[in-house]
């Protein structure tokens, strides 16, 4: 009898069946079997636990990507996204940095962007709990504090309580916030509870909090909420935001620039 693989690997086994289904949308049983090299009745607890946390729906043989949720795409995938738009965005955020702010960035793709573009403010201060952001200042650019938390690999990011010692002793003029869906009703969300829980953070660490989203996440929901649009100060999306959404947001008394 071939043995199975150990827990340790449990992790990495359920996001391999999460990225199956980003591509597929429907994934069987035995096809899962196959791909991961386990039994059916390994495959068929993952899939119970992906259901009760809201990453897939259950059916007969197999299972189906939920309808209306979004997965998280790899860092890359994102990055490549929506790309021009992203860059608009994030030229129209810089004008909302003055040199001597202190602001935090986090682990958004067009976060990063903005990053980029911030490496001759010297004097800005950025806290940061992104690995990419990181590196875009390693060779020069702002004074950089990182947050500190667990490794998320799939957004190459730092979370979950241990960010809290630092972030609790900060106070930042300016949140630059990513999201994976946002809507009045359902707020921001993104797949992460860990994650969830440092974005949280650092916007009630915030004098204001700008939220940097291409508009293709408006009306999109995601698996966990870390604010409500009530948080947010300043929305920065593009032309491609449903015009109703906009207005909405506008009638609730946040600003709203589209590039």
């Amino acid at each position: 009898m071939s043995k199975e693989p150990s827990s340790g690997l449990a992790a990495e086994r359920l996001e391999a069946i999460r990225q199956i289904l980003r591509r597929q949308r429907v994934v069987r049983v035995e096809e899962l079997r196959r791909a991961l090299r386990v039994s059916g009745a390994t495959v068929r607890r993952d899939l119970r636990r992906l259901d009760r946390e809201g990453r897939l729906r259950r059916v007969h043989g197999g299972a189906v990507a939920p309808e209306g949720s979004l997965e998280e795409p790899l860092f890359e995938d994102k990055t490549r996204q929506a790309a021009r738009q992203k860059e608009r965005i994030a030229q129209a955020a810089l004008e909302e940095v003055r040199p001597n702010d202190s602001i935090f960035l986090d682990g958004g793709s067009t976060v990063l962007a903005l990053a980029q573009r911030l490496t001759g403010l010297t004097q800005l201060t950025v806290v940061t709990n992104s690995l990419r952001v990181a590196a875009a200042f390693a060779g020069e650019g702002p004074r950089m504090i990182l947050s500190g938390g667990e490794f998320r690999r799939l957004s190459q990011t730092l979370v979950g309580p241990l960010s809290r010692p630092l972030l609790e002793q900060l106070r930042v003029d300016t949140a630059f916030i990513g999201t994976l869906g946002f809507s009045w009703r359902d707020g921001l969300t993104t797949t992460d509870p860990r994650e969830a829980q440092t974005k949280a953070l650092a916007m009630a660490r915030a004098e204001r909090v700008a939220l940097l989203a291409d508009g293709s996440k408006l009306g999109k929901v995601s698996f966990v909420r870390f604010g409500t649009l009530a948080d947010v100060d300043l929305v920065v999306t593009d032309r491609g935001a449903p015009a109703a959404a906009l207005r909405e947001l506008r009638r609730n008394g946040v600003k709203v620039r589209v590039v």
